[in-house]
């Protein structure tokens, strides 16, 4: 009797996903001025994260100067942002789901501000590390709830390019930092990066909460309103209305939200994607080069202030590249492409680390590494850096979603705390080793890509759930 239930309900997920495949509504298609300011308003969070991930690089000597702190205390105060983001990973999932998207989105403006508050006005190294804290866990709120919230409110042939806008604009953020980072105090710098949560916690209160949470709350009347206000007031939202309403129920249905949902057959593949994506992401060294950017050219013998420069100015331009592209190419294309490049670009930094310890080439050398991590930091942020979030929104069916999430949200802040802790140390140990370390992460990670990465690119979110619960294989294959 369970076994002609869960066939029943496998074949009901798999009409669904036919039906909604066959079915074409132009209301769905629509870029409103409604999405566009909500996504707007969602990215500003992103523009502090970036501020908070290449703040080390360009408030490095300052802040060790001024409060006097050792290598080993200046790279505990780079690591806890990471770590609080690793502890705001843990209440994300539930807090975006208890409270709405809109509601975590103002909890996380407000830790920002604490904590850049803190800092920016610290006298010692206890409140620089108790701000550092206070922002890391406002960032692991965002970096799950903003990916999420941009996801379930825009358009299916577009949600992966206002997805990876949240890319973009934490490149703004490390842009301003290595460009203001050469002039401005490091006190300025931390109340830069609070500026975005400002207009974060303003703009939050004319855009819309996403029309997926309220039907998983059960909001009937305000998912319409929601999506009367994203579609266009003349817009026909009630298919799409209706779809989402029929697959939230379907999936609550079929389980309930819990830990132990996580290991069932149907959704092992979607976490270990998940969770996959965020190791090879910091593991592959992106924390560590975005982090101390200034500290790796600093000992391959560049100058410090010019290459900060030229990379703040290469930011926003490179980041551009894979809004363009990712609903072009696809999601697995342009992750092969970032990878392959990360790989390439680590291996031939720890060459050139090996020409300066064996005195070779002495002239060219500091040059030839700059031009490797410019394209290291390039590639990344193509694809690596933030299509990892752009799928982990996608993956995930709304019953699992608030677990799921808030693990792989925090299996990508640990890894990154642990990698921004290590990495002077790693660099103590042999320069060239560290980034051959971090190119054979690269090399198994495209393996990775390769193998069980899924495309996802022109699905609705109910398409790719219900392709994924019902056979994986598929919509990997394509």
């Amino acid at each position: 009797m369970h076994k002609m239930m869960v066939v029943e309900k496998e074949r009901s997920i798999e009409e669904r996903l036919l039906q909604l495949k066959n079915q074409n509504d132009d209301s769905e298609c629509r870029i409103t001025a409604c999405v566009i300011l909500s996504t707007f308003i969602a990215v500003c969070g992103s523009f502090s994260f970036g501020v908070s991930l290449g703040y080390t690089s360009g408030a490095e000597i300052g802040i060790m100067k001024d409060l006097d702190l050792s290598i080993a205390q200046f790279s505990a105060f780079a690591s806890l942002s990471t770590l609080g983001a690793a502890i705001g990973a843990l209440f994300s999932g539930k807090m975006a789901i208890i409270l709405g998207r809109r509601k975590t989105m103002w909890v996380s403006d407000l830790l920002c501000i604490i904590g850049w508050f803190s800092i920016a006005f610290a006298k010692d190294v206890m409140w620089l590390n108790f701000g550092r804290i206070s922002s890391g866990i406002g960032l692991g709120l965002i970096s799950y709830v903003v990916p999420v919230y941009i996801a379930e409110i825009s358009p299916k042939h577009v949600r992966g390019t206002f997805t990876f806008s949240n890319q973009l604009l934490q490149n703004s953020g490390l842009a301003m930092v290595y460009f203001s980072g050469n002039f401005l105090n490091w006190r300025i710098l931390a109340l830069l990066g609070a500026l975005p949560c400002f207009i974060q916690v303003i703009g939050l209160f004319f855009v819309p909460e996403s029309p997926r949470w309220l039907a998983k709350v059960g909001s009937d009347k305000e998912l319409e309103n929601s999506l009367l206000r994203l579609r266009g007031g003349n817009a026909d939202i009630s298919r799409e209305a209706s779809d989402i309403q029929v697959m939230t129920k379907m999936v609550e249905n079929d389980s309930k939200s819990s830990f132990c949902d996580l290991f069932q057959r149907k959704y092992r593949y979607t976490l270990v994607v998940g969770i996959g994506l965020m190791l090879i992401q910091q593991f592959s060294g992106s924390s560590a080069v975005l982090s101390y950017a200034s500290t790796i050219l600093r000992k391959a013998g560049f100058s410090v202030t010019i290459g900060s420069t030229l990379l703040g100015l290469f930011m926003i331009p490179k980041a551009m590249i894979g809004v363009i592209l990712v609903d072009k190419w696809g999601r697995r294309p342009l992750l092969l492409t970032s990878v392959s490049g990360m790989c390439i670009t680590s291996m031939l930094i720890g060459v050139a680390f090996t020409l300066q310890k064996m005195q070779l080439l002495p002239e060219l050398t500091p040059v030839f590494t700059f031009i490797c991590v410019t394209l290291y930091i390039g590639t990344y942020a193509i694809g690596l850096g933030g299509l990892p979030w752009v799928i982990m929104s996608e993956i995930f069916p709304m019953n699992i979603k608030v677990t799921a999430g808030s693990i792989v949200t925090l299996v990508s802040w640990s890894s990154s705390s642990i990698v921004t802790y290590a990495f002077n140390f790693l660099l103590e140990w042999s320069t060239q080793g560290t980034f051959y370390v971090f190119g054979a992460v690269g090399g198994l990670a495209l393996l990775f890509i390769w193998l069980l990465v899924p495309e996802t690119k022109g699905l609705s979110l109910e398409e790719i759930q219900a392709s994924l619960i019902r056979e994986p294989d598929r919509i990997n294959q394509s």
